[in-house]
């Protein structure tokens, strides 16, 4: 992909966030706190959780890795309440222990509590991906979302990171289900789209259950030559990656 091509797919990216966030706000269903620059929370997020609670994926999942944004935070609380642990991804994976174990079993408070980002940090145990087992399902947010499965996220490139160093040590693969809850209005047409992209499998709304129709988009490891430098040197994990990465390379 030329430098050329890539600037207008994020520009078409950005284009595509700006009208899901605006779209949100003036027909009245984004929720505290507001669409703009995050994943937005919706008006019926908790009946797409109950609804997303209703599937085989969610039902038969041990152990599940969510994001932490607003519009999924009741689906994380259900998971918790049904006996399942919840893995959640420390903001921007700042931490050499990158990710936060929340066990129902362990837990000191209610899920209500227990599975907001504050509560996370406070009573979730930092984990690294070798301490974590095989995740059963993921849990995603979106800022817009096909009906064959191509995401958009808000932006960071930080939800395609997670997965792609859970998927690097095996914690995750294609046959893993992942799933989003959205508002209808953010399902759309056409998503552009970079190589580190993940499609999702099952897009729940308040109304219905979207069984993607596209193909799998799946980052079996870390695309390298995606990461901009400053974020390479800002996230252990990764440093320390690349760091053996490169010994092993220059070993071979």
């Amino acid at each position: 992909m030329t430098p050329e091509i890539l600037a207008k797919i994020k520009h078409e990216k950005k284009i595509l966030r700006e009208k899901i966030w605006e779209l949100l706000s003036e027909r009245g269903v984004a929720r505290f706190p507001g669409a703009f620059g995050r994943i937005p929370n919706f008006v019926g997020a908790e009946a797409a959780a109950e609804k997303a609670a209703e599937t085989e994926a969610f039902k038969r999942a041990r152990f599940v890795k969510a994001n932490p944004d607003s519009p999924q935070f009741p689906l994380r609380v259900k998971a918790l309440l049904e006996g399942k642990t919840v893995f959640m991804a420390v903001p921007k994976l700042k931490a050499p222990k990158p990710f936060l174990r929340l066990d129902p079993q362990k837990l000191k408070v209610h899920p209500l509590k227990g599975a907001t980002i504050k509560g996370a940090f406070k009573y979730g145990e930092p984990v690294s991906p070798e301490e974590m087992p095989k995740i059963d399902l993921v849990i995603t947010g979106c800022v817009a979302v096909t009906r064959r499965g191509e995401r958009l996220g808000k932006g960071g490139g930080f939800a395609d990171l997670e997965l792609a160093i859970l998927a690097h040590f095996g914690k995750i693969n294609p046959e893993t289900p992942i799933l989003t809850t959205v508002h209808p209005l953010q399902i759309v047409d056409e998503v552009p789209l970079e190589e580190h992209d993940f499609s999702v499998d099952i897009i729940v709304t308040p109304e219905e259950v979207i069984w993607a129709e596209g193909p799998k988009r799946f980052t079996q490891s870390i695309i390298w030559e995606a990461l901009p430098e400053d974020k390479l040197k800002a996230i252990p994990v990764l440093k320390c990656f690349w760091e053996k990465e490169n010994v092993s390379r220059e070993t071979m």
